[in-house]
């Protein structure tokens, strides 16, 4: 839940009380990480091919990468516990480096003068929604690469 004083208790219900929550709980946290496992790979790939010419391709897929970034980082603040919190507070704390604007950007994020209430409930709606626009993104990706074509690798003609 989103709200700051059962958080915490709620992730440990669910991984102690629920038949195979802890199962369910672990395989999302860590079917995740493989995902970035996957992500990285697949960009490194990209890299080291010479994919990024396809300019709005790799452009749909940069900001693609940075809306799993952001999903996993509000993820990983849901459970409330020490280290969601003061990761909450440095990660978003970074953004107030940004010159005129960082300060008020920040509190804008935190829906306050600190991480609080507001912000997890941000963070749960958003770690919620997110989802479905890398949905809706990931198939604008593939749409341009069906335009473009994939890069080839091989060199061999792939249109005969």
């Amino acid at each position: 839940t989103s709200n700051t004083s059962t958080a915490f208790s709620s992730v440990t219900h669910i991984c102690r009380d629920v038949n195979y929550g802890w199962l369910i709980r672990y395989l999302h946290a860590n079917g995740a990480s493989m995902f970035f496992v996957c992500l990285f790979m697949h960009v490194g790939r990209g890299i080291y091919y010479g994919s990024y010419t396809y300019m709005e391709t790799w452009n749909i897929g940069i900001i693609l990468l940075f809306a799993v970034m952001a999903t996993a980082f509000m993820g990983y603040v849901l459970p409330w516990g020490q280290m969601s919190f003061w990761g909450a507070t440095v990660i978003t704390n970074l953004l107030s480096a940004i010159p005129y604007i960082g300060t008020n950007l920040v509190e804008w994020i935190w829906g306050g003068f600190s991480v609080d209430k507001a912000t997890l409930t941000r963070f749960f709606a958003f770690h919620f929604i997110l989802p479905f626009i890398i949905a809706a993104l990931a198939m604008v990706h593939l749409l341009f690469l069906h335009e473009t074509g994939s890069n080839n690798p091989t060199g061999i003609n792939s249109d005969t």
